[in-house]
């Protein structure tokens, strides 16, 4: 089962991995959890990625496949996985064509949702400053995390930098959702309902494609 799930920021990509990942039983594999790590570290390499992350600007692809891959190839994602932020240009969709050669299917689903709506979500989302999950908080007084931390203001979350983001998006992976258009692996939900609508719209996506699969095996 290997699942990727493509929208822009603020569109619930995060909340849709988890929610699949449980109900799959296979890893979620999130590149933004994988930078923000890379970006807490004081080397060389956390301060180019917090350099480029603060700006609202894609990572470099060499680096950011040499993560997947080696994400990917751990025992736990070798049965599958959901894949959250990445690909996010063309070339790194070929890449990932080569690294699941012999895997089974790739479905992959884009979560649409309208640009005021995604602004709004990400002038209002928090992040826990220690297990790096997301809270939407109307204010600045947020819950505090199952794990103890406290939810904050993501650097990268205000106006700005936010429709900078989306720009960066629009520019860089609309292209990734054509090539898996003309592929056929791509389906669309929409995005700007209820979580649990979203999911159960993604679960229509998905299952016809993997319980095939599964029946031929």
């Amino acid at each position: 089962m290997n699942l990727v799930l493509i929208g822009p920021p603020g569109a619930g990509k995060g909340t849709q991995a988890d929610r699949v990942a449980l109900a799959w039983g296979v890893p979620k594999v999130s590149t933004g959890d994988i930078l923000r790590r890379a970006a807490a570290s004081e080397d060389l390499l956390g301060i180019a990625v917090s350099g480029a992350m603060g700006a609202g600007e894609l990572i470099a692809d060499d680096l950011m496949t040499t993560l997947v891959d080696e994400r990917l190839s751990q025992p736990d994602a070798l049965k599958g996985f959901v894949l959250d932020g990445f690909p996010r240009s063309v070339e790194q969709a070929q890449i990932l064509d080569m690294l699941l050669e012999g895997r089974g299917p790739l479905v992959v689903v884009e979560i649409a949702v309208p640009e005021p709506e995604l602004l709004r979500r990400l002038g209002h989302r928090r992040i826990c400053d220690r297990c790096g999950v997301n809270q939407e908080s109307s204010g600045p007084d947020a819950p505090a995390c199952a794990c103890g931390g406290s939810f904050v203001l993501r650097s990268d979350d205000n106006e700005t930098t936010a429709r900078r983001r989306l720009t960066v998006y629009s520019r860089t992976t609309r292209p990734v959702l054509d090539f898996y258009k003309g592929r056929g692996a791509l389906q669309t939900v929409n995005g700007d309902l209820p979580p649990d609508e979203v999911a159960e719209r993604i679960s229509l996506a998905i299952d016809p494609v993997f319980d095939q699969y599964f029946s031929e095996k």
